[in-house]
């Protein structure tokens, strides 16, 4: 693990600050310690920055963000439409943000991969058994209702 230092002066914070955010979103941070130094016009943040070196690797690239709209066919999107509808419900009744439920991108394949059961459902990466459980039959009642049934499918989805 390596540190960096960083001060980051009230009366000119611009530069500072703008270097401090380029290096925390290129670098794996372990830990941010930061303690403010009053001292009038002088008064500063002064940071440590804990992190692991990445021995030559290249920062991960950002995913851009994904007009749905574009990418699924409009039957498609409007189904998907639908579930952001219900995530968005059921996540303000939970005091929880939306992505807490699922992403955008587990809601796109459950479209996708036309899911009309749990066990499809588990089948999408990063939805677990908890979820399914907690929020399963909502999201399905709303995909059989909006997905047409195809012959050949076993219920679950394409794999």
């Amino acid at each position: 693990m390596k540190l960096r230092f960083f001060t980051v002066w009230m009366q000119e914070a611009g530069q500072e600050a703008e270097e401090l955010n380029a290096f925390l979103s290129s670098h794996r941070i372990v830990s941010v310690d930061r303690h403010f130094v009053l001292d009038g016009a002088n008064s500063a943040w002064a940071i440590c920055v804990s992190y692991l070196p990445t021995a030559g690797r290249p920062a991960p690239e950002k995913r851009g963000r994904v007009d749905y709209r574009e990418v699924l066919p409009e039957a498609e999107f409007a189904t998907f439409a639908k579930l952001r509808s219900l995530r968005k419900t059921l996540a303000e009744k939970e005091g929880v943000p939306a992505y807490a439920l699922f992403t955008n991108e587990q809601l796109a394949e459950m479209v996708r991969r036309r899911v009309v059961s749990l066990n499809g459902l588990e089948k999408i990466e990063g939805v677990g058994p908890a979820r399914c459980e907690k929020y399963g039959a909502s999201f399905l009642a709303v995909l059989k209702a909006e997905l047409p049934a195809e012959a050949g499918r076993d219920g679950e989805g394409v794999p």
